[in-house]
């Protein structure tokens, strides 16, 4: 497997956004159990990044750190500009944080939920009920504002959750697992909720066992693996991490199939379908290359259609049993 992923080549005056989340050697240990071990993150405001792992691989323990809910063993660690050992409080004053379970109160109405969390920001009670109504209007919940957040359906229950988590207006967001238990069309409006979080300049870093949503949502992902990141990169630079990538050429002529058969030797070919499969990594360059190749052949086909591994594919190569504890991390 290769060592590293290259991200694609940044322009010498192109702006680097500053980091929202930076942790150095971050270490976290349980008695003899080592949960994390020397993990590195940087991760730009304005971003999604998604952290990925099996249950009890340290994605909870990640969030709870870099969150202030418990301290590292080891590590720098700044958040929002702040250094977590030195300025806690201030970093809480910056963040928000959506856990696996949710903290509605299901005995109250929606509203009460968001008001008593005005309260615990200390926003003036006008202030608090302007907040309020304008968070519940966002996150459709008006109608059921004066209902028990008891009868609210998941998708609900979690959409108020957030709505109570971004009373405080923070800049950084901890989604863990969010998603966790919703419906298909739940699950969607949520990544919306996300995306718009996001466009207005909210960094949010996510944790989900949903490799699609990763797919989906992230700008980086990070595979943790063993209390280390096995890799790290974009979606698509992941991808090409494992083996199996082709591209796929469908002819309807048996005469310039039969050719392109004999020309294109690296290729696997299934003569029922007159198709041809050839191995590649799915990068600009190696199509580029494929195509220039079919050009100067003369070689035509009815049909090019480019296939990578997915995410799946990935997570599993990467937290194999098999899999040595090492490292595989993206050049930033």
């Amino acid at each position: 497997m290769p060592s590293s992923v290259m991200n694609t080549p940044r322009r010498n005056d192109a702006p680097r956004a500053p980091a929202a989340v930076s942790a150095v050697g971050l270490r976290k240990s349980y008695g003899d159990k080592t949960v994390l071990d020397g993990i590195d993150l940087t991760i730009p405001e304005g971003t999604v990044f998604a952290l990925l792992g099996q249950n009890g691989a340290g994605k909870t323990t990640a969030v709870k750190i870099l969150s202030t809910l418990i301290t590292p063993d080891a590590g720098q660690v700044r958040i929002a500009g702040h250094d977590l050992t030195t300025h806690a409080q201030h970093i809480r004053a910056e963040i928000g944080v959506t856990g696996q379970f949710s903290a509605v109160d299901g005995l109250i109405t929606g509203e009460e939920n968001m008001l008593l969390m005005a309260d615990l920001h200390h926003l003036t009670k006008h202030e608090g009920r302007r907040v309020t109504a304008e968070l519940l209007e966002r996150f459709d919940l008006t109608q059921a504002a004066a209902k028990p957040a008891s009868t609210y359906s998941g998708g609900m229950r979690r959409r108020l959750d957030i709505a109570m988590t971004l009373v405080g207006s923070p800049r950084i967001i901890f989604l863990d697992e969010p998603t966790t238990g919703l419906d298909p069309r739940s699950r969607h409006t949520m990544w919306q909720i996300i995306r718009t979080l996001v466009a207005d300049g909210v960094t949010v870093f996510l944790t989900t066992q949903y490799l699609e949503e990763a797919d989906q949502l992230a700008d980086r992902i990070a595979v943790l693996h063993h209390g280390k990141i096995a890799a790290e990169g974009t979606a698509d630079q992941l991808k090409r991490l494992v083996p199996g990538g082709h591209v796929r050429l469908r002819f309807t002529d048996p005469t310039t199939y039969r050719t392109a058969t004999h020309t294109l030797t690296d290729a696997t070919h299934d003569d029922d379908t007159l198709t041809l499969h050839i191995p590649g990594d799915g990068s600009q360059r190696a199509l580029r290359t494929l195509l220039d190749h079919l050009h100067t052949t003369g070689i035509e086909a009815d049909e090019l259609t480019v296939h990578t591994p997915d995410l799946d594919d990935v997570f599993f190569a990467l937290t194999g049993p098999d899999l040595p504890n090492q490292s595989t991390e993206a050049v930033r």
